[in-house]
């Protein structure tokens, strides 16, 4: 058990189980509540889980090409809330960071795990304002957010600049998660952050700080809700469209590897919104990689139809698995990708292809749409939240 494993569980231990006896009122998502910011900018601590998600294309001048991912997470652990002790864990933090350098070709990633306070962890309720160690993520009154985080492999110093206005997901944030009304989460997006600073990384023998510029998308949810009984992972996509647009879709995958349950929310350029229904929503695995760490199998490419949008997603390199059991305890793929206009009318298993040529990427004289990045959960074993 490293120190940082220590830190983390350790007032459990000593207050024994008299500190889990009684289970904490968690509130319930519910349609029809306005999210309101600044204040929803902020953490919402009476709540089970809660993330804050920023995903990334960036460049510089010797990179044309890297992606990166910082979330922080919040977790309510089932504490008496009646327990005084101030050692009390009734705040966990977790902190995972990834950089995605095709010259480097497997992702490089990093994670963190405390107890809220004792200057360890804070998530600030009153707008993003959320740390765990010096790994920050922060929301300036000028509307700006700015990312410092520091490993021995990268750095990251970013300030991002929103472009469009906050993209609330579902029905005006209540984003279905299952067939129940309380299978959900409030949950919206920034997608189309410009983002400015220095990167520091090394790899093949060399290491550098540059400038670099991109663009990011920012994914703020939480819930009360843990993961349907009959559902063991989910396939997520956010994708900053070409012109000003952004994508949204996810699908809940039961245990056959069928749809659950899925979603999609959709900004045209000129800010017109709309939500699809889970009918409305198709993912598509193209092609599948085999991790040679974990021995999980993702779809590494995929196509996604929901409604009129029609995308061919290929992977900016195969090897974007992510293990975090050493934090929030899940091992999944995490990557940058590129979306391509599919046709309309193509059938979805005739661009699969485990060949060199076709390579489930196969995207020909297809349009580029945009880019972004692909979730894929629950590969590796049924997700446990």
């Amino acid at each position: 058990m490293n120190r940082r494993t220590f830190l983390l569980l350790s007032p459990a231990l000593a207050l024994g189980p008299r500190a889990w006896a009684g289970a904490p009122d968690y509130p319930q998502v519910a349609s029809g509540r306005m999210l309101e910011f600044p204040r929803d900018y902020g953490a919402h601590p009476r709540f089970r889980i809660e993330w804050w998600y920023v995903t990334g294309w960036l460049q510089t001048d010797a990179s044309p090409a890297l992606g990166f991912q910082v979330t922080f997470f919040r977790s309510r652990p089932a504490l008496d809330d009646a327990n005084p002790s101030r050692f009390a864990p009734s705040q966990l933090l977790f902190a995972n960071v990834a950089l995605s350098d095709p010259q480097v070709g497997k992702l490089q990633h990093h994670q963190r795990a405390a107890r809220s306070g004792f200057a360890l962890a804070e998530a600030s309720e009153t707008d993003t304002d959320v740390h765990v160690g010096d790994w920050e993520l922060r929301r300036g009154t000028d509307g700006q957010y700015r990312i410092n985080v520091a490993t021995r492999d990268f750095a990251f110093s970013f300030t991002m600049h929103p472009a469009h206005a906050v993209l609330l997901n579902g029905i005006s944030g209540y984003s279905r998660k299952g067939p129940l009304a309380g299978e959900a989460s409030y949950y919206y997006s920034e997608p189309w952050l410009h983002v400015s600073g220095t990167l520091f990384h090394s790899g093949k023998g060399r290491s550098r700080t540059e400038p670099v510029h991109g663009h990011a998308w920012l994914d703020h949810e939480w819930s009360s809700a843990l993961l349907d009984d009959n559902a063991v992972g989910w396939d997520w996509i956010g994708i900053d469209l070409e012109g000003g647009g952004a994508a949204m879709a996810f699908q809940i995958r039961d245990k056959a590897g069928g749809k659950f349950w899925a979603g999609c929310t959709v900004r045209d350029a000129h800010g017109n919104t709309r939500a699809l229904p889970p009918e409305n929503v198709r993912f598509t695995p193209l092609r599948w990689w085999r991790s040679p760490h974990t021995d999980a199998r993702y779809p590494v490419a995929m196509r996604v139809d929901a409604g009129d949008l029609h995308l061919l997603l290929k992977p900016l390199m195969d090897d974007q698995e992510l293990d975090s059991r050493a934090s929030t305890g899940a091992v999944y793929w995490e990557g940058a990708v590129t979306a391509f206009e599919a046709q309309h009318d193509q059938n979805a298993a005739d661009t699969a292809s485990e060949t060199d040529e076709a390579h489930g990427n196969n995207t020909g004289d297809s349009m580029m749409l945009g880019r972004g990045y692909l979730e894929l959960t629950g590969y590796f074993r049924r997700l446990e939240l």
